[in-house]
């Protein structure tokens, strides 16, 4: 009897033991595993139906105000030892889409470098990787949404950043070599590089934080037709020459950034000033100054009369060079120790510095006039934010965006008049809850 007893003991034991080493087991697996997210829910009212907007996208035709779920995020990170796993999801009313999947390994000896791969934020500037659940206004500033549209990019890029415990833990540099083309699949054979150093300090009572930064994007895209345009002087006259390229030609991308941020924690309340000057060579389009994010191509279908078979095939568009310029500053006021933070930003985008006023759209002997895609344009924001919880914001902002003018470009509908600045105002109240 004394030995089944025992024998029982035993047993229960080392259920128990086994049981505690599951329940230890499970519980390292969550401390390495975590759910975020954050939901921007908002309404928005422009003075014109119908206009373009960089206030979270353009206004359908006959529509000047709307709701719409701005970003719906789901982010997993998974951490274990020097291994980082990143997976992050957007849900709106426009669908599901991927935002980030990328893997980051840190190298276990000094802990100093860090390789990532996979789709992840370019490690361009400042205002890029400032997380939209913090930043102090709705969207980020023209002159980023044009260059960086979706801000993510397929890649791969190498983090040099001592650890916390060392005094150089200031300074990070990023260097990345990317697709180009956003989240898309590849269209060429060329990839972009990007380097951004930056170097942010406390100070020891933690009321003054600074950091200044310099960013370089050097890239471009393969040419799908032999000529490219450049803006020159025509007899007198700004105008786009053509230049003789081969096709597949790689067509420069070139950009030069500069960053500085300051924050003060005093009577009145944290002050923060931040600003971003950009400036480069931008090929693109003859009607838009953007990105591209796929080929350079457009489609054509044609009809077999007999068959009634459609063919579909791509067709090389025309590239067009400009040089541009752009920048921005913030003035972020908290008010006192409430939780209401008045903010005043103001950003400027000029797609073709070689252009101005009524210049614009002046016909030229020879060569292609410019036009509404090389007009400049000036944005005052004004907003305040309350932080309703730790979890809950509410924000009420008015982008004021004035345009360059131009006699040359007066057309009968008021959306496409530049003849005068566009009524083309937008008011945004959304609210934001993050967890």
């Amino acid at each position: 009897m004394l030995a089944s007893n025992l024998s029982a003991q035993e047993s229960e034991v080392s259920a128990l033991s086994s049981a505690v080493e599951t329940l230890q087991s499970d519980n390292d697996v969550a401390k390495r595993l975590k759910i975020s997210g954050y939901v921007q829910a908002q309404y928005q009212v422009a003075d014109t139906a119908g206009v373009s907007s960089m206030a979270g996208g353009n206004f359908g035709t006959g529509i000047d105000n709307r709701f719409s779920v701005r970003r719906g995020r789901v982010k997993v990170a998974y951490t274990y030892e020097n291994a980082l796993a990143v997976m992050q999801f957007d849900i709106t009313e426009k669908g599901l889409g991927i935002k980030d999947a990328y893997l980051s390994l840190t190298e276990p000896w000094l802990n100093a470098l860090t390789l990532t791969g996979g789709v992840f934020n370019r490690p361009f500037g400042y205002e890029i990787e400032y997380s939209s659940s913090s930043r102090e206004t709705p969207e980020r500033s023209r002159m980023f949404q044009t260059l960086f549209p979706g801000e993510r990019d397929l890649g791969a890029k190498l983090t040099l950043q001592a650890p916390k415990t060392s005094n150089w833990n200031f300074l990070k540099l990023d260097l990345g070599l990317l697709c180009g083309n956003g989240t898309n699949v590849e269209t060429d054979n060329y990839k972009d590089f990007v380097a951004h150093l930056t170097a942010n300090k406390v100070s020891k009572d933690e009321r003054l934080k600074w950091g200044i930064g310099a960013s370089y994007y050097n890239g471009g895209f393969a040419a799908t037709t032999n000529r490219l345009y450049t803006t020159q002087t025509v007899s007198g006259i700004k105008a786009f020459v053509p230049e003789t390229v081969n096709k597949n030609d790689k067509l420069k991308r070139e950009y030069v950034g500069l960053e500085g941020q300051i924050g003060y924690d005093w009577a009145l309340g944290i002050t923060q000033v931040k600003a971003e000057y950009l400036t480069g060579t931008q090929p693109a389009t003859a009607s838009s100054s953007s990105s591209l994010t796929a080929a350079n191509v457009s489609s054509t279908s044609t009809a077999d009369i007999t068959t009634g078979k459609v063919t579909t095939s791509n067709v090389g568009v025309d590239a067009y060079s400009r040089t541009f310029s752009g920048y921005y500053v913030y003035l972020i006021q908290d008010i006192l120790q409430s939780p209401f933070q008045a903010v005043v930003k103001y950003d400027v985008y000029d797609p073709n510095t070689h252009v101005a006023g009524n210049q614009i759209g002046t016909t030229p002997l020879t060569g292609i006039a410019t036009g509404a895609t090389d007009i400049k344009y000036a944005t005052l924001g004004v907003g305040l934010n309350y932080r309703f919880n730790s979890n809950v914001k509410i924000m009420a902002y008015y982008d004021m965006v004035k345009n360059e003018t131009t006699t040359n470009i007066k057309k009968a509908s008021t959306l496409a008049d530049l003849s005068a600045d566009r009524k083309d105002n937008v008011f945004t109240l959304r609210v934001q809850y993050k967890f």
